[in-house]
C-alpha cells in the first residue's frame, strides 16, 4: 500500500470513497465529501492523503488548519478521514493518520484535534481530557494530539467548510 499526496486526477474517486464510507454512518449528515471539496476551494486543504493500491484509493484524509478560542496558533484539525468499506478494520486508516501527523510535525504544527469515537482514535494517540470544547458535545469526543508544546484548551473551531 502507497500513502501519498493527492493529484487533481485523484478528486473524483476521493469524492466517490468519501460518500460510500459515510453512507451506512448513523452520526453522518451526507456532507463530508463535499466538505474536503470546499476545504480544497477555499485553500484550507492543508493536507490530502491517499492510501493507494494496485491504482486503486482504498482511504483518504483531510487535515485543514483549526482555531482555539479563535486563535489557530499551529493547530489543524482531522477529518473527514475514509476508507472502502470492505477494507475497514484493517490498518489503512491508522497508517493515513500516522502519515499525516508525522507531516504536520515535519511542519512545525502545535497539534492535531478531532472529533470523534474515543475507542477509535485512541489507538492512534489521541485523548481528550475535558479542557477542549466543541459546541454541546461530551468533551469525550473532543480528542487533541500534542506534536509541540502544551495541551490545548478552549472551544475548537474547525475551517469555515465544515459550517456550510
Amino acid at each position: 500500500m502507497l500513502i501519498r499526496y493527492e493529484t487533481p486526477a485523484d478528486i473524483d474517486a476521493i469524492h466517490d470513497l468519501t460518500s460510500i464510507a459515510f453512507a451506512p454512518m448513523p452520526y453522518s449528515a451526507g456532507t463530508e465529501a463535499e466538505i474536503i471539496r470546499r476545504l480544497r476551494t477555499s485553500g484550507d486543504l492543508t493536507i490530502s492523503l491517499v492510501a493507494e493500491e494496485e491504482g486503486e484509493i482504498l482511504g483518504h484524509v483531510a487535515f485543514s488548519p483549526v482555531t482555539i478560542d479563535g486563535v489557530h496558533d499551529g493547530w489543524f484539525g482531522l477529518g473527514p478521514i475514509s476508507v472502502r468499506p470492505e477494507r475497514q478494520r484493517q490498518g489503512i486508516g491508522k497508517a493515513l493518520i500516522a502519515k499525516g501527523l508525522g507531516l504536520l510535525e515535519e511542519m512545525g504544527a502545535s497539534g492535531c484535534a478531532l472529533i470523534g469515537n474515543p475507542e477509535v482514535y485512541r489507538g492512534a494517540g489521541f485523548c481528550s481530557d475535558g479542557r477542549l470544547s466543541y459546541h454541546d458535545l461530551d468533551t469525550r469526543l473532543v480528542q487533541h494530539i500534542v506534536l509541540h508544546g502544551p495541551a490545548p484548551s478552549g472551544t475548537l473551531r474547525f475551517a469555515p467548510a465544515f459550517d456550510s
